[in-house]
């Protein structure tokens, strides 16, 4: 029963997808962007949707069973003051700059930006192996929940494959049109069934009073913040959220927004969604330990879906597995897509490759790329063994470490593309070093400071940033004055 409710939900999501198909009007820009047509609340759910994932659900009760409430602070709190601060200072301005010269991507922008071909290749190479873990986080999120939701009955590279199909082809369908959809759709689901979830497990485990007085009387480092979680980890988590200002896949749904007024309602109802999603997480996984003690890595990650199991009948264990399918696939689509726009729009098309193309051409290209991006990703998810948790810690990072880049051009007059290319180097070399060495080591920290990978690197690129930009050539006054004007 539980497979056969999570095929009915997978059904309708293709549904969903490929009824969109019908509004697709045969260009390039339609497929990418929905000709910029999207309004307040498709915007609002697809950028909601997109920016959780698996790891708001997945992985926020993970390490909330190995940390403690202190998680919802890390993470749901700072995401809920920090995201819209950064749509009201960055979106709108990106929204506007894209509607103005027609950009797609952001090599586009940055290029044009700083009139240097080497920045936008560089970028689009970093940002494509950025998303990757990203990416992972989304097929490893369903290949554990079809796996523990059915007792291990079923591999989870099934699960991992299924989703993967499905995304591929209400994407290849729908474009992004269908994907700003499919994800309303979705996260309307995942928001409550989330609930849902929360609310029958809670009475199965006696009650919310008396299932977080035994989390209390059991693990008791759970209920505080505590030595699992340090002022500074807790101070330097503000800027793990700042990596929307560079995320790919939150650029693409901020152009499709209609008009700047679009944005309102996304700006004063996220920080309400986030609550809705991460608090029954955090919950979850505390009280996994009632249930589940002594989960270690990977495994900890699915202790919301292996609650699912234990406590929820065999229907609603398929209504609540559907609920986190819902959660993977809301991000794992738009991330996809982002990267086919990417690849036609700053290697096909601004290379040359696109001069005998039809639009249709160019849409089938980026079709292409997207089964491409998505084979690979699941022939790694494999044999990645990682939580997710920690993949999106390091996916969020660099990307953290690159927000400078976008500051930069949006706000500061005298930066450069010296100062831009540095920024990207340095992020690019420190995080290699810090996810080589610190990927699997609890606690890590950079250079064995205490300081966490993303302050560091957050620091250095900004000071590369500046650096590069005083010692090198101002840009031209007239391409500053076309993006920023007189000001």
């Amino acid at each position: 029963m539980t497979l056969l409710i999570l095929a009915i939900y997978l059904s309708l999501v293709l549904m969903v997808g490929l009824l969109s198909h019908r509004s697709f009007r045969g260009t390039s820009e339609d497929y990418f962007v929905a000709t910029r047509s999207i309004g307040p609340f498709v915007l609002l759910m697809s950028v909601f949707g997109t920016h959780m994932t698996a790891f708001s659900m997945l992985g926020a009760s993970g390490e909330a069973y190995r940390s403690g409430i202190g998680v919802f602070g890390l993470m749901a709190s700072a995401a809920a003051i920090v995201v819209p601060v950064m749509m009201f200072f960055i979106g709108t301005r990106l929204w506007a700059a894209g509607k103005r010269f027609g950009f797609l991507t952001q090599a586009q922008l940055f290029r044009s930006r700083w009139q240097s071909d080497a920045l936008g290749l560089l970028l689009f190479i970093v940002l494509l192996a950025l998303v990757i873990p990203y990416l992972l986080i989304g097929v490893l999120g369903g290949g554990f929940t079809l796996m523990q939701i059915t007792g291990g009955e079923v591999p989870s590279w099934v699960g991992g494959l299924a989703i993967s199909v499905v995304v591929w082809l209400y994407v290849t369908f729908g474009g992004l049109r269908g994907t700003a959809w499919v994800n309303t759709f979705q996260t309307l689901v995942f928001m409550t069934l989330g609930a849902v979830t929360v609310i029958w497990i809670v009475r199965q485990l006696g009650g919310l009073e008396g299932a977080l007085a035994q989390v209390a009387a059991e693990r008791p480092d759970l209920m505080v913040r505590g030595d699992n979680i340090t002022k500074l980890r807790f101070i330097t988590y503000l800027l793990i959220p700042m990596s929307v200002g560079m995320f790919p896949h939150m650029f693409m749904h901020w152009l499709s927004a209609k008009r700047v007024e679009t944005f309102r309602l996304s700006m004063v109802a996220y920080p309400l969604c986030v609550a809705i999603v991460w608090l029954p997480s955090v919950l979850l996984g505390m009280m996994g330990h009632l249930s589940f003690p002594g989960l270690e890595g990977p495994e900890a990650s699915s202790v919301l879906i292996r609650l699912i199991h234990a406590h929820a009948p065999e229907v609603l264990a398929g209504l609540l597995g559907a609920g986190v399918f819902a959660a993977v696939m809301s991000s794992l689509d738009s991330q996809v897509l982002a990267l086919g726009t990417m690849f036609t729009q700053d290697i096909v098309k601004h290379y040359g490759f696109a001069d005998r193309m039809s639009e249709k051409q160019q849409v089938l290209v980026g079709r292409c790329f997207v089964a491409g991006i998505l084979l690979v990703t699941f022939l790694i998810s494999l044999v990645a063994k990682a939580t997710i948790f920690s993949l999106a810690v390091w996916s969020f990072t660099g990307f953290s470490g690159l927000f400078p880049i976008v500051a930069a051009a949006l706000f500061w007059r005298r930066s450069t593309k010296v100062g831009a290319m540095a920024t990207v180097l340095t992020v690019v070399v420190l995080w290699l070093y810090f996810f080589i060495n610190g990927f699997n080591v609890p606690g890590y920290s950079a250079f064995g400071t205490g300081l966490p990978p993303v302050l560091v690197i957050m620091v250095a690129s900004s000071l590369a940033m500046v650096v590069g930009s005083w010692l090198s050539t101002p840009p031209p006054e007239a391409v500053v004055r076309r993006f920023l004007g007189d000001r």
